[in-house]
């Protein structure tokens, strides 16, 4: 855990502008709202350098409906981190993140949600949400701007089929925990593959900070151009940010 004196302490250290901070997959609807309110002050107290998503439950239907909208009167930009696996849905089930997703649509926020590999090494976190059911999610509301964390958990290696490629239209990885799960040459790979303006500079902070994830950027990304797009200028248009 971090506050956000010690977040912004952080940024400050490593040249960061800007940060999103997102709350966990909460099972208690009023631990996400007082979870939500902290990370909604956060902006308020440091305005232009904390960005809040909010956190809801899918299973809490029309409620979980609700808080988004209150947020987002209150300044959220997005809903995260959804957690399949320790809240309890499916999210390739249409019925159960629909009433969600419409709110999403409706006040124009993006949906980020945990992805793990089907594959590799086990560590905490690792699911069940893997790029089979990602997909599942992401064909079902082909409208929304998603979010897959984690680089999707592979996901990005399946665009190079046309039909994957087409339901990616209005979907995006962020690179959150990279170094715990790929080499440095998953940056190259996956803006080939999947294309830099689909992929959003994350770290997972506190559990990592940024500073080891720039300098691979910098070390395997010789066009600055990608590294822009992938370091600011993806996040800063999905995030409406003015400069």
């Amino acid at each position: 855990m971090a506050s956000a004196e010690e977040l912004v302490r952080d940024m400050d250290a490593q040249g960061i502008e800007v940060s999103v901070a997102l709350g966990y997959g909460w099972c208690d609807p009023g631990l996400a709202r007082e979870t939500n309110d902290y990370l909604l002050d956060a902006a308020r107290r440091f305005p232009g350098r904390v960005i809040p998503f909010c956190s809801v439950n899918p299973c809490w239907g029309r409620q979980a409906a609700a808080e988004m909208e209150r947020c987002a009167a209150l300044g959220a930009r997005g809903v995260g981190e959804l957690h399949p696996d320790t809240q309890g849905f499916d999210p390739g089930n249409a019925a159960t993140m629909g009433p969600m997703m419409e709110a999403a649509q409706a006040h124009g926020l993006m949906v980020l949600v945990h992805s793990s590999e089907p594959v590799g090494h086990d560590y905490p976190g690792k699911g069940r949400t893997t790029p089979e059911v990602l997909l599942r999610f992401i064909i079902n509301f082909p409208q929304a701007t998603i979010v897959c964390a984690h680089w999707g958990g592979g996901l990005p290696f399946y665009a190079l089929m046309p039909e994957v490629r087409r339901a990616m239209t209005n979907v995006y990885v962020d690179t959150a925990s990279s170094l715990l799960l790929y080499q440095s040459q998953v940056w190259p790979a996956v803006a080939r593959m999947l294309g830099p303006d689909k992929i959003l500079f994350g770290s997972d902070y506190p559990l990592a900070t940024p500073g080891r994830m720039l300098r691979q950027v910098e070390e395997t990304l010789p066009d600055a151009g990608e590294r822009q797009r992938i370091l600011h200028d993806n996040a800063a248009a999905l995030l409406r940010l003015r400069r």
